[in-house]
This record gives structure tokens, C-alpha cells and sequence, in this order.
């Protein structure tokens, strides 16, 4: 009898499971010269890889798929030189294995130790974005772990082509290939079966468009990190330097619009707005973005259309931009409030007042002050990479790279002591 789809899953977990057991207890220097492996074979197979991903970029325009996703999928050389840089520097960072968290002694004189210790076998669900198949594969790695990869069908040439190249870092420094290993099957099917393989994984990570996110929240069995979408806001406060606050509006919606940490509403204080307002949109629609605004903005905007009512609190992913005027920054933290996805929520400001009110009362997992949201980005805040960027709360928020991919266990070492 032939196996069925969960029976085949499940012994993909199975064989992660065991590789989980070898590669916990390896020392750093042997995951560092697995790691190093994986960026040499993705340097010799650069081209292999492209033709791949061409590939996968042609099916992917026959069926329609928008520019700012054929941006997420794609791959080219210097995408691939960053996954290079991005593997060695996750090799260079501390192996956060057996760090001691805490130490201390009791009364009873026991030493009771803190250390981190890897979370054993994740699966990875992601869409789109090749790219994650590289710096899932190190991070994890690096972290002790074993990974389960299942990526979507519009990347399925490009994902076996790097999952091949992982395979090959691996063998290479004596590692078994089952530490990564990829799903085969790309109908939804085999994600539910998945996220239900509750004795054989330790954590379920899903980073896509919000039909994915749900369906993996809804139908697992094992520990959930949401990778939800990025509502990120700009406001710009009474007294920000329009240069400054043209050149980052656009850095942090045009430079990648498919990506969770790109802007995509923008809030002007009214008490400034006709002096903040006109030269920040004319240099978003000069780099060609569509500006979608509420009353007072198209006053003072022309180019702008319509907002529509769920214009606010939308992911576009796309060059479009919601705009809303706003009576100063209780009505921005408001709105950030109410349509906010908990991702990034940036403010320009030269009040230190209310740089302080926005870090203490703004909830997101990152709020910047005086900067792009771009930088919201493990590799950007020293991480050499991340996983995805998590919106909940347990057990990780923010970006998640090695420290994520870990847990704690406590060690008591005594002198024959009972307890009284």
C-alpha cells in the first residue's frame, strides 16, 4: 500500500528528530565549518540557482503575480553574494549553546545554572522568499537544531536548488542531510499534516500572506510564532525637517514595497501638514508610488485618491501608500492603535517628549524613533540574519534569530545535599 501524504511527512519529522539528537550536543567549531560549507557551495552553484529561480519568476508572471511579489521571489547575483555574507556572519557570531543565562548559589548551598539549549526540531512554513530556505537553514544550524523547510509552489525550483546546496554543506563537515530537509509537497495538505506532528516538533514557524498564517494557527498541534503582516506607520511630528522626512518616507516604502517592514500608512501631523505634507508626497510620487488620503490630505495633496475605509490597517506590499492627517500624536498613537499589526511604528519627531511618549505607549514589536522602519531587520540589528520577524508574544517578539531558536535548561549541582 502506498503512503499517505501524513505518513510521508511524518517521517521526514522522524528523520529530523533523530538529526536533532546529532547535531544538539556538536560543538560550535563543527557547525561553523558546516556553515562555511553551505556558503561555498551556494558561491559555486550562484548560476545554478538563478537559472532556477528564472524559472520560477516565468511561472510566476504567467500567472499574473504582481511586480512588488516578483521582487520577494526573486533571486540574482547580488541577493545571492548578501545570503553568502548573511551564512558567514551567522557562522561568526557566539554559539549561543550552553551560554550560561544565570548562575547562582543557594542557601542550602546547590548551584543552580541557567543555560540555553537548542529548541530541538522546527518547521518552517514560508511563501515566496527563497531566500529563507538559506537563512532558516543557518540559523537554526547554528542554533543545534534540525529544520523542517516547506515553502510555497510559486519557489519550488529555487528552494530545491538551495536545499540541494545546504545538503552539500552539511555532508561536506560530516553533518546527515536530515538536519535540513525541505517537504517535497507543496499543496496545503501537507502544511495541516505538518504543524500536527506534535511528538515530533518542537515549534512551527509561518512567515507569508495572512490566508497562511491562519491556516497554520488554526490546524496546529505544536507551539505557534506568528510571522503576522506588516501594518508599519510614519508619523511625522509638528517641526520634523521635510528633507529628512521625504528621504525617509521613501527609503522606507519604495526601496522594497514587498517586504513586512515597508511603510504603508503615513500620518502627518495637521498643525504642520500644509508645510510637511506637499514635498513628502511629491517625492513618494516621483519615485512612483500611488498616495491614497483621507479629506485633508487630498486638500493638500492633489494627486492623492480616495482612501477607502480598509485603506487603513492594509498590507499592500505594493506601491501604494494610505496618507491620513492627524490632530497631533495622541491621534497618531490612536491610530497606530487601531490599525496597527504590531510589526514597526516609526515616528519623526524633534520633541524629546514625544520620542519618550512614543517608545513607552506605542505596542509593536519595534518602534523607531527618527529613523526608516527598514531597519527593522535581524541582519540590520546585529542578528547576522533572522527567521522572520514575530508579532506575538510567546515565547519571541521582534526579529528572531539564534537567541530565538533556543531554550533554557536549569542545572543544580550539590555536595550531597537533601532538601529540609
Amino acid at each position: 500500500m502506498a503512503e499517505s501524504l501524513d505518513e510521508k511527512v511524518r517521517a521526514i519529522c522522524i528523520g529530523a528528530r533523530k538529526a536533532s539528537r546529532k547535531i544538539g550536543p556538536k560543538p560550535r567549531a563543527a557547525k561553523d565549518a558546516a556553515l562555511e560549507g553551505i556558503a561555498r557551495a551556494l558561491e559555486a552553484g550562484e548560476q545554478r540557482v538563478i537559472a532556477a529561480n528564472e524559472a520560477d519568476l516565468e511561472a510566476a508572471r504567467a500567472k499574473g503575480m504582481t511586480g512588488a511579489m516578483l521582487d520577494r521571489l526573486m533571486l540574482d547575483e547580488r541577493r545571492i553574494a548578501a545570503l553568502v555574507e548573511s551564512v558567514r556572519s551567522i557562522a561568526a557570531l557566539p554559539d549561543p549553546v550552553g551560554e550560561v543565562v544565570t548562575r547562582t548559589v543557594r542557601p542550602s548551598g546547590i548551584a543552580v545554572t541557567r543555560v540555553r539549549v537548542p529548541l530541538g526540531v522546527v518547521a518552517m512554513i514560508y511563501e515566496a522568499r527563497p531566500g529563507v530556505t538559506i537563512e532558516a537553514s543557518a540559523l537554526t544550524l547554528k542554533a543545534g537544531n534540525a529544520v523542517v523547510l516547506r515553502g510555497g509552489s510559486e519557489a519550488v525550483r529555487s528552494n530545491t536548488a538551495l536545499a540541494e546546496i545546504v545538503s552539500a554543506g552539511l555532508e561536506g563537515a560530516g553533518l546527515p542531510r536530515e538536519v535540513v530537509q525541505v517537504v517535497p509537497f507543496t499543496d496545503r495538505d501537507a502544511v495541516r499534516a505538518l504543524v500536527q506532528q506534535s511528538e515530533l516538533v518542537d515549534l512551527a514557524i509561518p512567515r507569508g500572506g495572512e490566508a497562511l498564517i491562519r491556516f497554520v494557527t488554526e490546524n496546529a498541534r505544536v507551539p505557534v510564532v506568528q510571522h503576522y503582516k506588516g501594518v508599519c506607520h510614519l508619523y511625522l511630528d509638528s517641526g520634523t525637517d521635510p528633507a529628512t522626512a521625504a528621504r525617509i518616507a521613501v527609503n522606507a516604502k519604495m526601496q522594497r514595497p514587498g517586504v513586512c517592514n515597508a511603510l504603508e500608512c503615513l500620518l502627518v501631523d495637521a498643525r504642520d501638514a500644509e508645510r510637511l505634507l506637499p514635498p513628502v508626497a511629491s517625492a513618494l510620487v516621483a519615485a512612483g508610488c500611488e498616495l491614497r488620503g483621507d479629506e485633508r490630505t487630498r486638500a493638500l495633496v492633489p494627486e492623492a485618491t480616495a482612501a477607502k475605509p480598509d485603506d487603513y490597517g492594509r498590507e499592500f506590499l505594493d506601491t501604494i501608500l494610505a496618507v491620513r492627517v492627524v490632530d497631533g500624536i495622541d491621534a497618531a498613537i490612536e491610530h497606530v492603535t487601531e490599525y496597527g499589526s504590531g510589526h514597526t511604528e516609526a515616528i519623526l519627531t524633534p520633541d524629546a517628549g514625544h520620542a519618550e511618549r512614543w517608545r513607552r505607549e506605542v505596542d509593536a514589536a519595534c518602534v523607531v524613533v527618527n529613523a526608516s522602519t527598514r531597519f527593522h531587520d535581524g541582519g540590520e540589528l546585529g542578528l547576522g540574519a533572522e527567521i522572520g520577524i514575530a508579532t506575538s508574544r510567546l515565547h519571541w517578539r521582534g526579529p528572531m534569530g539564534l537567541e530565538s531558536l533556543t531554550t533554557m535548561k536549569w542545572i543544580i549541582e550539590g555536595e550531597g545535599q537533601i532538601r529540609r
